[in-house]
């Protein structure tokens, strides 16, 4: 899920909420987060959790990436928490490859247009007054 907080938090733009069915899982699709920003020369601000593998936070600045467990992302329903916010859900979609000589099926993120980006150099993060309330 991806959630638009822009409007409603001073300190990040996007949170990214994701579920895995395992404490490995989540290691896994935090490693592959990192690895595949690293690449486009991201690196995150800060990455918490991912050696217990119940929630790993990564904080990309403008993105803020949340991998749970699933029961641990039901307990906290971060979705519910930012209700009022824009959400976009992105789905798994299943990429068929050849392995073998057997077609086996794989499943891959879908990628939506416009896809969202940490910024290559962090904004500055301003604090809220009592005036932007």
């Amino acid at each position: 899920m991806i959630v638009n907080i822009q409007k409603l938090s001073a300190v990040s733009d996007y949170l990214l909420i994701c579920g895995a069915d395992s404490e490995r899982q989540v290691q896994a699709i935090s490693y592959a987060i990192e690895d595949g920003l690293k690449k486009k020369g991201e690196r995150a601000l800060g990455v918490e959790g991912v050696t217990e593998g119940r929630w790993a936070l990564m904080d990309y600045n403008d993105v803020v990436v949340h991998i749970f467990l699933e029961p641990v992302r039901t307990f906290y329903d971060l979705e519910g928490l930012w209700a009022e916010a824009p959400m976009t859900e992105v789905k798994d979609k299943v990429k068929k490859a050849v392995s073998g000589g057997k077609p086996v099926a794989i499943k891959a993120r879908a990628e939506k247009p416009g896809a969202i980006k940490a910024r290559a150099k962090p904004k500055a993060r301003a604090k809220k007054t009592g005036a932007e309330s």
